[in-house]
């Protein structure tokens, strides 16, 4: 589950070139706990944004996929989020590196 932070939604549907009503209404599904949105899932549980070639928002990637796998601590996140193990790893390195810096 993918969960969005404040301005995310916004973000991701100005990408799209949606307003942030359709978004939501297409993309996204109310927490169990009613405290915010999160993305909706295939029926595998992959994010519906999350292409063979990639993230189809990365532009606009919200913070809880950027910030895999530094900042991750959930059991069994290596074998949902394969794809991204192996390709995005040194990119967050970075992004989570220059985030450390810049606090």
């Amino acid at each position: 589950m993918v969960r969005l932070r404040h301005g995310e939604a916004e973000a991701v549907a100005a990408l799209l070139g949606m307003d942030a009503r359709s978004f939501a209404d297409r993309f996204t599904r109310l927490l169990p706990d009613r405290s915010g949105l999160s993305l909706q899932e295939n029926d595998d549980g992959t994010c519906v944004f999350l292409e063979p070639q990639g993230c189809r928002i990365q532009a606009a990637k919200p913070g809880q996929c950027r910030d895999f796998p530094l900042r991750w601590n959930e059991p069994g996140w290596e074998t949902r989020c394969a794809w991204a193990r192996g390709r995005d790893n040194e990119q967050n390195r970075r992004e989570a590196g220059s985030q450390a810096i810049d606090a």
